[in-house]
């Protein structure tokens, strides 16, 4: 990761307290669920870019699929 940046955000005192009370790494912890909710959410966008692609491309005509074969089989 190149220069890092801070983002802060506020968390009830009771949450806080319990935090407080783990020995855990948060700031890692964080770190990563907002990764990983990045990649998700880029994954979603770009199936979405993908559907809407798809949507303007007409179907195949019925038998396309075999006449492929047909053809791949004739040609060898």
């Amino acid at each position: 990761m190149s220069g890092m940046e801070v983002i802060s955000f506020r968390i009830p005192k009771e949450l806080k307290e319990s935090v407080n009370e783990l020995e855990i790494n948060w700031s890692e912890e964080v770190r990563r669920f907002i990764e990983d909710k990045v990649k998700e959410y880029k994954r979603k966008r770009a199936l979405e870019e993908i559907d809407s692609m798809l949507k303007n491309i007409p179907p195949p005509e019925k038998g396309t699929a075999s006449r492929y074969v047909r053809e791949d089989r004739d040609s060898n």
